[in-house]
């Protein structure tokens, strides 16, 4: 499936800047308010036009409630600065007792303030654990849980904030629920399909390979929504999944959150590999506008920068 004529064609790239490491396994990775800002824009000016994070809240096995505060604080300055930056938060995953309109209210919150270019999407469910001493992984009983209900909720509450989607497709079955959407004509405008790769010794995705991916644009068929790869556990450029996707006219997200490698980068030398390998295949770095067009995304610039 490998496309050979994607020369000129704009490169979309996603930051993910924090989430998963720690400041003990990588000094650099953002989570004061100064520091997200500085590499948002950092990154920003180094090529990426989406930009994705998340706060120190836990979103398994907290109270399922995330404080709107914590992203909106330094996303306040940042589109000050940068009013073309299309930001996208995390949400608590589904657990007991917790309605998915509690999960979600921080979303609805921002994007009413009008923070929010894009929502966010999770549309199914995986085992949550990690890999043992013995090379199993571990008996959790936790789940990255999202029902059906949950999913519709996401895609329809996006639509009516009037907000593009940021579509996680951890597993196979997650872009079924979205094909379904395409195949009926009910899928809302803004929708981007983020297929999240995971290493071997993670217990969710297909691993990061040309094969895995060509498996996920085999499943799209005829449906045209555009798509990026990230490679969690992993390196996105290292590996070559980043290559695989730029030559076959897809789109790339790295950063801190899904970077798992033997060195200690930071986001913007994350997103610097990433020009590099698009110079090499002619793709030029698509700007946060060219993004929106691309993404179709019904609200861009979002409402506070208009109005900083």
């Amino acid at each position: 499936m490998t496309q050979t004529n994607v020369a000129g064609l704009p490169l979309i790239i996603e930051a993910s800047l924090n989430g998963s490491t720690s400041k003990k396994k990588n000094p650099s990775v953002p989570y004061s308010d100064d520091e997200i800002l500085h590499d948002a824009v950092s990154c920003m000016e180094a090529g990426a036009a989406l930009i994705h994070n998340h706060t120190q809240e836990p979103i398994i096995g907290g109270t399922g409630v995330l404080d709107p505060e914590q992203y909106a604080r330094p996303w306040r300055e940042l589109l000050k600065v940068r009013g073309d930056a299309i930001l996208t938060p995390t949400m608590p995953v589904g657990q007991e007792g917790v309605s998915v309109e509690t999960r979600y209210a921080h979303v609805e919150q921002m994007a009413k303030e009008g923070l929010l270019a894009q929502g966010l999407c999770d549309p199914g469910t995986f085992n949550a654990s990690v890999m043992g001493e013995d090379g199993l992984f571990a008996p959790s009983t936790y789940l990255y849980r999202n029902d059906m209900r949950d999913s519709r909720y996401y895609v329809e509450t996006c639509r009516r904030l009037n907000i593009g989607l940021s579509i996680s497709i951890f597993e196979p079955g997650f872009l079924k629920f979205i094909l379904a959407y395409d195949r009926a004509g009910k899928m809302p405008p803004g929708g981007m399909l983020k297929f999240y790769f995971g290493a071997m010794d993670l217990p969710f995705g297909l691993p990061p390979s040309a094969a895995s991916l060509d498996a996920y644009l085999g499943m799209m068929g005829d449906c045209t929504l555009p798509w990026l790869v990230s490679s969690f556990g992993d390196d996105c450029v290292g590996c070559g999944l980043a290559e695989e996707a730029i030559k076959r006219g897809g789109h790339v997200q790295v950063g801190l959150e899904p970077y798992d490698g033997d060195r200690c980068p930071t986001n913007v030398e994350l997103v610097e590999e990433v020009v590099a390998v698009a110079k090499s295949y002619n793709r030029p770095i698509a700007t946060p506008e060219q993004a929106a067009k691309i993404l179709n995304l019904p609200t861009h610039p979002v409402a506070y920068a208009q109005v900083s």
